[in-house]
Parts: structure tokens; sequence; C-alpha cells
């Protein structure tokens, strides 16, 4: 792992993702996705619907849901670390983010949730882009 990643990783750690929060809204996800599918790709996409799933679960405790919901602003929102316009790292944050987020959520995706999170992967993208996925 180089310094930069080593930095950067400590900077994800210690941000406030609460800030976030606000910018999250489904149909400001569906905007991101539809508008940045080649830059973001196929697995973090797959990651955010994911989340997005696993919030909407009333099995879902509300202090995760608040972590995924920051994670998922945090995604659609145009101010972070790495500016999401920089060629070949301009998402970077965004999918360390999203991991962070996966980490903590991990134990609430059923096999219902992976297929919910398939099928719009599917419907987005076409069934070429389940190809790309590892559960």
């Amino acid at each position: 792992m180089s310094t930069h990643d080593e930095i950067k990783a400590e900077e994800i750690e210690n941000l406030d993702i609460e800030k976030y929060r606000d910018k999250y809204s489904e149909e400001g996800l569906w905007e991101k996705i539809r508008k940045n599918i080649a830059k973001i790709g196929v697995k973090v996409i797959y990651q955010a619907l994911l989340l997005f799933y696993v919030a909407q679960s009333p099995n879902c405790p509300a202090k995760v849901k608040a972590g995924i919901i920051g994670a998922l602003g945090y995604l659609i929102s145009p101010l972070d670390l790495v500016p999401d316009i920089m060629m070949g790292i301009g998402y970077t944050d965004d999918a360390a983010m999203i991991a962070a987020a996966l980490a903590i959520a991990q134990v609430y995706i059923t096999d219902e949730i992976r297929a919910q999170a398939r099928a719009k992967i599917a419907d987005l993208l076409g069934d070429d882009a389940l190809a790309h996925l590892e559960d």
C-alpha cells in the first residue's frame, strides 16, 4: 500500500459521514448511478445497491441505516475527499466509503437483498454486467 493510500484511508476513517446524510435521496442515487456508470464501476454500483436495499429492510437497525445513508449520501455528493471528476481516481474515496458501510451492514444482507441488487444491475446495465459481480 502506498503512502497516498494510507493517508487516504486515515482521512476516510476520520471523516464525519453524518454530514453527508442530508445529501442522500433515492432519486439522487439513481441519477448518480445512471450518469456515472462507467466511472463508478459495476462492483461499486452493486455494493451501493446492496446498501440501498439493506437500508429498506425492516431488519436493519437505525444505527446501521444511518451509516448506510451517510455512505450513499457521500457517493451522491459532488463534494468529497477526492473530486469525482479526477480521471482514474475520482471514485476511489466513494468506493472506500461504500466498502466501509458494507462491512457494518454485511450481517443484514440476505439472499433476497442480493437478488434485488442483481436484478437492478441487470435492469440498469444489462444481464452481461452480472458476470462482473462476486457476492
